[in-house]
Parts: structure tokens; C-alpha cells; sequence
């Protein structure tokens, strides 16, 4: 078991907030227990890291970057170490977990390439002047992470924000907090120097004290879209602070002009139920053609979930899913579906619960094309809608009905309509017979409305973690070449 401690300083110290433990969603096994900060232990990490800013900004670039590849180092020696850890505290299969871990130190040199490409400092002749831009970090950036990539995904915030200069507090998601205690091990015996990266444990009331903080330079969370508008509000009035958020999605998948339905199926399943249906970007929605081609994808699909192998994260053989990542959610998920079908839904596949545990459930698909009004919501779980359209101009229209814009895929043999599809789709990561899962860490992340603030992560993050100076320079000796206008001879 591991004792969890919140970082400030140098110092891993007890919380003096309320008892925090985490237990395995697959066996009930107690992965991490110790206390929750203090808003008083909180606020004491934030004056800790703006203390160490202006000498960490200072260092030099490669400097900041040596450390960094250090970190990256340590990430790939110990990804097996880290893969067995996400895989115990959330419940993703052991598979999935080591795609998690194996991305962290894979992170680093996309950041410093990123960085390298978005931030470098540029100089242009202008005559007698010499024009030139520059990037300088912001302060103390709170990183606030997610259970569902407890490692990867404040990893791509905290390297690129150390890597420009700022400090880091960061909290980790209170259902994961072990991968972020882990990771933050890591910098320390990477040599980043004290009071550069900070971890504090909590839920809302330590992350409202972080936020609130007036040292606090920026905010980047990665959540749901009611604790990202929760976060939006309380920064009101501080257009000084940096917020980037990174929230869900209602994900369309179209499935059109499909020959091969069973390969369709596999990409379908894929998108819509790959880490138990918990990732941002899962496909909530699959819309198909009225009729024969409808029919047999549909069927294709509700065909493969029987054979998705579902159980102990760990286990051997391994399985597609694990459990989701509490009994809660899994309870939660079950009370959508049955919303859903009170509503109107038709079960192709009913979500069920699995014998394996109460945080255990199988994946669903349910008919939704009879419904007079389908929600426009991210059931954070393994459920997949079924929209049935006359013409390929009504599933783009279906796929934009949503306040959400964050991913999109078109499975389909006609290059035409993936034009058409790449011209109309109103999302920030748009695949064509591709998965709606798993982004490259060589391009943007993020989408337009609920999904964020239009500040994407991935390769854009160098975007948001400093800010651009920009310079008219001429050298000395000075010479006045500019008549004042307007003197008195």
C-alpha cells in the first residue's frame, strides 16, 4: 500500500485535511490511504512554488530541458512499474494502463519539439530596427488532474509548463492520487529543484483554494464540463490567469458507404468502449443509414460485445475492459440507460452489470433513432446510441446537434465523403476509418464548444504555458534619426 503525502517544498507531509484512500475498483484492495491537504497546506504549496519562479525561470532553456529528459528517463525505465499501478488504482486493463505509461516519457521529447517549433525566440532585420519575438513563462500554473489518464494527461500540462519556465502545483484527480504522487517522485530524482513541482491531494475545497489563490498564474484542468464551468466562474474577474480546460465529449462516429461491416465493427467497438467507455474521445453516438447497410453494422457490432472479454485489470489472459473506475460510476451509468429506455430507447444490447464486481459492467448499444428528444450528454461509460438517417446530409446534421465539439470520426469507403465530412463536422479531432480514440501527441488536442475554451492541449500547449514579448531593438551608440514633430525653432 502506498502512504500518500502532499509535496511542498522538498518535504512529503502528512495532510492535515480529511482521511483519503483508494481502493482497486476490481477487488476492493486498498492501493493508497493518508489525508487530504489542508486549504492552509494548499495555499502554503502555492507561496512555496511562486517563491521558486523567478529563479527556475531563470535557469536556462537547456538547462530546463536536460532535466526534463532526465525525467523522460526515469519515466521509461519504470513504465512497467507505473503500468501495473494506473491499471490496480483505475482499473484499466493492464494493456491499456502500459499505453498510459509508455506515453509519459514519449510526452517529453513531443514537448520539447513542440515548444521548440510554437516558442522559439525569432529575429528579423527591419531595417535600423531588428525586430524580435520572445516567449516568457506566466508563475505558478495549477495542473489539475483527471482519473481516467491519472498520468498521462497532467503530464502533458506539467512538462510543458516546467519546460517554459513556470512552477507546477499540481493536484491529482482524489480517485487516482498515487499515479500523480508517483510521477512527482520522479522529478524529484530527476533534479528538479525544490519548490518547482508541487503535489497537493484533495477534492473540490483543495482545488477552490489552489484557483482562488492570487498567486495563481494559471489554471489547467481536465474534467468534466461541469467542474470546467464551476472553475470558469470562480476565475471571473481574474482575466490575468491563464485557464485552459480540457473537457468531454458527445462523440458522433458515422459509419456510411461501409462495405466490410465486421472490420467497421471493430473501429466501432474500439471508439466507443476501450477503457470501459472512459476516455474523452469515446464515441457516444454511431450513426448509420436507414435500411439494409444500417441494419448489418448495427448487427455487426452487437455481435462483437459478447465476445469483449471483460475482468481483473491484471489478469492472464488479459481482458479488452476492466471495471469502470468506482461502483458509483457503474451505478450511474446503469441509471442513464434506464433513462434512456424509459424515454424511448430500444436496447439492441442492454448494459448490464457483471458478475466480476459491482464496478463491472458490459457494454451496451441502444437504438435511440425513435426517441423525440435524445439528451445531449457524455454518459461516462461504455454506451453506444444508434442513429438511424435517411441521407448523408442529415448525419452531419445529427452528428453537430450537440453543445460539445471535442471528436469525430466517418468510417467510409468514398474519399468524397470524407471532404464533405472534414469540411462540415464541427470537432477539434476529426478521424476518417480511424477510431474517435486515441490522439497523436504530434498535434492538437481539443475542441469547440463544451469541450474547452479553445485552448487545445498536445502540441498546442506550448501555446498557453507562455506568453509572447515582442521587441523593436537598434543599437547603440544612441542616435536620434526622428525629428520630434511639433518643436518650437
Amino acid at each position: 500500500m502506498n502512504a500518500l503525502k502532499n509535496l511542498i517544498g522538498k518535504d512529503w507531509l502528512d495532510g492535515e485535511g480529511a482521511p483519503l484512500s483508494t481502493t482497486s475498483p476490481a477487488n476492493g484492495e486498498t492501493i493508497a490511504s493518508g489525508n487530504m491537504a489542508s486549504t492552509e497546506q494548499a495555499i502554503a504549496a502555492m507561496a512555496v512554488a511562486h517563491k521558486a519562479f523567478e529563479p527556475w525561470a531563470a535557469t536556462s532553456y537547456e538547462d530546463r530541458k536536460a532535466i526534463i529528459e532526465r525525467y523522460a528517463e526515469i519515466a521509461k525505465e519504470r513504465k512497467d512499474e507505473m503500468a501495473e499501478l494506473i491499471a490496480r488504482e483505475t482499473g484499466k486493463a493492464l494493456w491499456d494502463a502500459a499505453t498510459e505509461a509508455g506515453g509519459i516519457a514519449g510526452k517529453a521529447g513531443l514537448a520539447i519539439a513542440s515548444y521548440e517549433d510554437r516558442t522559439p525566440t525569432k529575429e528579423k532585420d527591419n531595417g535600423a530596427l531588428t525586430l524580435r519575438i520572445a516567449h516568457k513563462p506566466h508563475g505558478v500554473m495549477v495542473v489539475i488532474g483527471p482519473f481516467n489518464f491519472p498520468g498521462h494527461l497532467p503530464n502533458g500540462q506539467i512538462i510543458p509548463s516546467l519546460l517554459a519556465g513556470n512552477t507546477v502545483v499540481f493536484k491529482p484527480s482524489e480517485q487516482t492520487p498515487a499515479v500523480g504522487q508517483k510521477m512527482a517522485e520522479w522529478w524529484q530524482e530527476a533534479g528538479l529543484p525544490e519548490g518547482c513541482i508541487n503535489v497537493v491531494h484533495g477534492a473540490r475545497e483543495v482545488a477552490g483554494a489552489l484557483i482562488g489563490d492570487p498567486r495563481t498564474a494559471g489554471v489547467l484542468f481536465t474534467g468534466g464540463v461541469q467542474a470546467g464551468t464551476a472553475i470558469h466562474k470562480q476565475l471571473a474577474g481574474r482575466p490575468d490567469v491563464i485557464l485552459a480546460l480540457e473537457l468531454g465529449g458527445n462523440n458522433p462516429l458515422i459509419a456510411w458507404d461501409v462495405q466490410n461491416a465486421e472490420d467497421a465493427a471493430q473501429i466501432i467497438v474500439r471508439s466507443a468502449y476501450i477503457t470501459t467507455g472512459q476516455r474523452c474521445t469515446c464515441a457516444r453516438r454511431l450513426i448509420v443509414k436507414k435500411g439494409e447497410e444500417g441494419d448489418r453494422i448495427v448487427k455487426a457490432v452487437a455481435d462483437l460485445i459478447p465476445r469483449l472479454t471483460i475482468g481483473d485489470p491484471l489478469g492472464d489472459p488479459a481482458p479488452f475492459m476492466g471495471p469502470l473506475v468506482s461502483a458509483d460510476s457503474a451505478r450511474r451509468a446503469l441509471a442513464a440507460q434506464d433513462e434512456l429506455i424509459a424515454a424511448g430507447a430500444e436496447p439492441v444490447v442492454k448494459m448490464a452489470q457483471h458478475e466480476a464486481g459491482d464496478a463491472f459492467v458490459t457494454p451496451g448499444l441502444l437504438d435511440v433513432s425513435g426517441m423525440a428528444k435524445d439528451p445531449d450528454e457524455e454518459i461516462f461509460g461504455p454506451l453506444l446510441k444508434v442513429i438511424r438517417v435517411d441521407s448523408f446530409e442529415e448525419a452531419i446534421v445529427r452528428a453537430n446537434n450537440t453543445k460539445f465539439g471535442l471528436a469525430a470520426a466517418l468510417l467510409s469507403d468514398d474519399a468524397a465523403l470524407w471532404d464533405r465530412f472534414a469540411r462540415d463536422i464541427r470537432a477539434g479531432i476529426v478521424n476518417w476509418n480511424r477510431q474517435t480514440t486515441g490522439a497523436s501527441g504530434a498535434m492538437p488536442f481539443g475542441g469547440p464548444g463544451l469541450s474547452g475554451n479553445h485552448r487545445p492541449a498536445g502540441s498546442y500547449a506550448a501555446d498557453f504555458v507562455a506568453w509572447p514579448m515582442a521587441s523593436m531593438m537598434a543599437e547603440g551608440p544612441l542616435k536620434d534619426d526622428q525629428a520630434v514633430p511639433g518643436l518650437k525653432s
